[in-house]
């Protein structure tokens, strides 16, 4: 896998644009979320229908057209740094391929921040615009609001991303050894419904793939490895990092069941290793080369992931 270009890092005063892709937002949360963020001396401003939800289905953060639009905007307006995602849920595939890609690639590069159902769009920006994502905290996310280890590592990486290079995974080798690649990945069960789109990455050969998930039984996970083994996703991995699991099965169900559909690739797996649906999650760079050691439990970044 190649490396992607690094966005700049954000300074004082950058402004931010918050809006909602996916589930509907509380409010109190968002400006919650707005306020740490001016707290890093940032202008945050949310979108225009950050708080809408779609009158149909109430899962949604209002209609695909609108939450593609908020993120457009976002994207091609000129004094805007960076762009970070309110929360996850569902629904950034359904407003995906609403985007003009065109003009996002035509309004340069920017940051990109979210996780989870936001999966689908670090899978399609890397695609379509070939830039560097993080992997971290949404704005109106509970953890990201009241936790400040998930805050502080995602500020470092904003804002000076060469003192955090070295990631401290915690968590054991499940498949001890080291390994080195480009990172990518997020949550499971995105990657395996990204399958078949056109945003779907070729294998990951010479990847570090990054997964984890939320509220999902061992079944389904297995099923989702199953399928991304099935369909060559998985040939040619330097290495795996298998962040959190909340929700899901039991640990020792979660072990057995990784150590068969990831054991024999041959390759070290990380486990537990602190990123994902957990408190005080760190930032996990997408498409920057890494050097992973899982018995020491660590994530080591050539270069800072933004410039």
């Amino acid at each position: 896998m190649k490396e992607l270009a690094r966005p700049r890092r954000l300074a004082p005063g950058a402004r931010v644009a918050v809006v909602a892709t996916s589930g509907p937002v509380p409010e109190e949360r968002l400006q919650a979320g707005l306020d740490v963020l001016r707290g890093w001396d940032l202008d945050p401003v949310a979108g225009p229908h950050a708080l809408d939800r779609h009158p149909g289905f109430g899962y949604l953060a209002g209609t695909d057209a609108d939450r593609a639009a908020d993120f457009q905007n976002a994207w091609c307006d000129p004094a805007v740094d960076a762009v970070l995602c309110a929360r996850g849920g569902y629904g950034a595939q359904r407003m995906i391929d609403l985007l003009d890609w065109d003009a996002l690639r035509a309004a340069g590069p920017k940051l990109f921040v979210g996780f989870s159902d936001v999966t689908a769009l670090h899978e399609a920006i890397a695609t379509r615009l070939g830039l560097v994502t993080l992997y971290g905290p949404v704005a109106a996310g509970a953890d990201f609001i009241k936790n400040q280890r998930a805050q502080e590592h995602l500020r470092a990486t904003l804002f000076a991303p060469e003192t955090v290079r070295t990631l401290a995974l915690g968590g054991t080798a499940l498949v001890p050894g080291r390994a080195r690649g480009v990172t990518l990945g997020g949550c499971l069960s995105l990657l395996a419904a990204e399958l078949g789109t056109p945003h779907t990455r070729p294998p990951a050969r010479g990847g570090l793939l990054c997964l984890e998930d939320v509220g999902e039984p061992a079944y389904r996970l297995d099923r989702c490895l199953t399928q991304l083994l099935r369909a060559g996703r998985l040939d040619g991995v330097s290495g795996v990092l298998l962040g959190s699991w909340e929700d899901c099965a039991g640990p020792e169900e979660l072990r057995a069941l990784f150590a068969d559909r990831l054991g024999g690739l041959g390759i070290p797996v990380a486990e537990n290793a602190g990123f994902g649906h957990c408190e005080g999650a760190l930032t996990v760079p997408l498409g920057v080369a890494a050097a992973l050691d899982t018995e020491a439990g660590t994530l080591t970044l050539d270069e800072p992931a933004l410039r």
